[in-house]
């Protein structure tokens, strides 16, 4: 019987290694078990390095250009001026009513606030007082809302039964006025500052929970997967994963709370009474002086703003976000 002969070696080649290609007695592409802490490792940061990142993807609107942030001026400024001559023009002379002129409303802004910490009794004081009570009422539902929502959000956007299973009760209890919890507020604590705080973790919940879930949901189950296969803490994956690509959403439910929150505490606080900024808009309706109103409604809105423009800023100052 003939044997083929073995195809001529090329003058310098290296001899075959009869142990195998890598020359440890295994064939190509198998690894010892010291290699697999490397592997899982490696795997763990490709993971990491395909979550969303601050600063990457397109520019935000931060970003604008020096003609866009120009532009964007000339339009406030236009606005506002067309807005105070139309306001002008609707409250000067015999039809305007009530209503008070822009240069009223000047002349009360310019009283209230050139004492805006006055004292004068238990509740005459400066509008500043009035101000910061609000403040506290709204930042303390919203943070014990947060407390609740947040980790309440993560369970049910990971837990697909657990969401089924509360989620008829959210849709019923979601869609209910805040300011109808007020009677029963104050029907069940029997205190009108208790009651404040709890319509404002009313108002604030359901924003941040139901964007904390959908946050929550939207992870790609690819990273999931990749993290079960490198044996991930569930720490680990919350903290890695989870957290990095619900924080977008997460902060939009933060605005959206926030700024409920501010707007309801206002129509609250005239109903309860006591110190607060709704207390001294209806205070100053039963004296008439409109003017004030104007002045306290320009105060609550310029609040607002400041208010939305922090929470905005965590999209700067946060990782991941």
């Amino acid at each position: 019987m003939t044997t083929t002969p073995s195809p001529p070696k090329a003058p310098g080649a290296p001899a075959p290694d009869p142990r195998g290609s890598s020359g440890t007695g295994v064939e190509a592409g198998d690894h010892t078990a010291s290699d697999a802490p490397n592997a899982h490792r490696s795997t763990w940061n490709s993971l990491l390095g395909r979550l969303p990142r601050r600063g990457s993807g397109a520019p935000s609107s931060d970003r604008a250009t020096s003609r866009d942030r120009a532009l964007a001026a000339l339009i406030l400024v236009v606005t506002t001026s067309v807005f105070i001559g139309l306001w002008n023009m609707a409250t000067t002379g015999d039809d305007g009513g009530l209503a008070p002129t822009p240069a009223a409303t000047l002349s009360s802004a310019i009283e209230i606030l050139s004492d805006p910490f006055y004292r004068e009794g238990i509740n005459s004081v400066g509008v500043f007082w009035h101000l910061l009570a609000s403040l506290q009422r709204v930042l303390t539902g919203f943070l014990v809302a947060a407390v609740i929502a947040i980790p309440l959000g993560f369970l049910l956007g990971s837990v697909r039964s657990a969401r089924w299973g509360l989620d008829p009760i959210i849709q019923i209890l979601r869609p209910v006025s805040p300011l109808a919890w007020l009677p029963l507020g104050l029907a069940l604590l029997r205190d009108a500052e208790r009651t404040a705080l709890f319509v404002i973790i009313m108002s604030a919940l359901w924003p941040l929970l139901l964007n904390t879930i959908e946050g929550v949901r939207s992870v790609n189950p690819l990273h999931l997967q990749l993290a079960r296969t490198v044996e991930a803490g569930r720490w680990r994956v919350i903290r890695s994963i989870l957290l990095p690509s619900a924080l977008p959403q997460m902060i939009t439910g933060l605005r959206l709370s926030l700024s409920t929150s501010w707007l309801v505490i206002i129509a609250a606080e005239m109903l309860v009474g006591g110190r607060g900024m709704g207390y001294f808009v209806w205070n100053m309706w039963n004296k008439l002086d409109i003017p004030a109103i104007c002045v306290a409604i320009l105060i609550i809105g310029l609040v607002g703003l400041a208010l939305d423009r922090a929470v905005s800023a965590l999209h700067k100052v946060v990782p991941h976000a």
